[in-house]
């Protein structure tokens, strides 16, 4: 009897607990998507439409008129030229940004969360990955500039003259470290939640098993680890790869990147000859930089799968 109780309460308790829910489900959407206008209104005024102007721009000239002049321009040597250094830039100071906020991360592991030293280091990384433009192009030039404190010190005390070879600061070179000051604080805000997400159940049972410190890096840690490193080494290429401000406060003399080569189209009306080309180098400048951003979300997705 209690079986047949049973049977015949079970179809009828499964209507009604099963009957609500996609309406709930769907009024949650419903909430969640009106909750997301705003803000999606925000990225297509200042982020789509900008965007947009600036790609079909390259795509006209100046009376107009459709033209694929524009875009192939940018096979030109110099244009190339640019892409090539702002390439390299961002390749060196994002691997030397990487490696050094990965550093200070392992640095702060064992340090308590809401200790002094660790909310100083987090707080500090926070403002420095927005420090730059004109205010750090001025502050290198005040410590490291033709008559900057410390080149000062090291031709008059040590007879060190770091400008024998040239004025490398104004240049492509100039550039490295400015962008490596902003490169690693960013790298401690990107990477350090994916550090302070290893478990530390995984080090006891390596431990228990046999293992040694080294082994449990090599086989569990760095494997683990490697998918979020690549993620925010991608992201600090974007970043120095799109960064103008600092650079045309120190290069302000020719476009040796793409950001400068940019400003110098707006600027002039016969850059290469051709008119519009600002537009067709901000295309490519997009491609390249949606091209990383692709590979980040895709290795990012991949790294939370293990952190959530």
């Amino acid at each position: 009897m209690t079986a047949i109780i049973t049977g015949a309460d079970a179809p009828a308790s499964a209507p009604t607990t099963a009957g609500p829910v996609p309406t709930a489900r769907r009024s949650g959407l419903s909430w969640a998507w009106l909750g997301l206008v705003p803000f999606g209104a925000y990225v297509l005024l200042f982020l789509g439409v900008p965007t947009i102007l600036a790609i079909g721009s390259g795509f006209f000239d100046g009376d107009g008129a459709f033209t694929w002049t524009n875009v192939a321009a940018l096979a030109d040597p110099v244009v190339l030229n640019t892409f090539a250094n702002s390439a390299w830039v961002s390749l060196l100071t994002s691997v030397v940004g990487a490696v050094a906020g990965a550093v200070v991360c392992y640095g702060m592991l064992g340090m308590n969360p809401q200790g002094a030293v660790r909310q100083t280091v987090d707080a500090a990384a926070g403002v420095l990955a927005q420090f730059g433009g004109v205010m750090l192009a001025f502050a290198f030039i005040a410590t490291i500039g033709a008559q900057g404190v410390i080149t000062v010190l090291l031709r008059d005390s040590f007879g060190v003259n770091i400008f024998e070879n040239g004025m490398w600061l104004y240049e492509v070179p100039g550039l490295i470290f400015p962008y490596i000051y902003f490169q690693v604080p960013l790298m401690v805000i990107t990477f350090m939640p994916a550090l302070a997400a290893l478990k530390p159940q995984w080090s006891e049972a390596n431990l228990t098993l046999g293992g040694t410190r080294l082994g449990f890096w090599t086989r569990i840690g760095i494997p683990v680890l490697a998918p979020s490193f690549l993620a925010s080494l991608l992201l600090l290429f974007a970043n120095a790869f799109s960064s103008y401000a600092t650079a045309a406060a120190l290069a302000s003399q020719g476009s040796q990147i793409v950001p400068l080569q940019i400003r110098a189209a707006l600027t002039s009306e016969t850059v290469l000859g051709r008119e519009n080309l600002a537009g067709a180098l901000a295309l490519g400048m997009i491609l390249v930089v949606g091209v990383v951003m692709a590979l980040y979300s895709l290795i990012q997705r991949r790294a939370a799968r293990w952190q959530s």
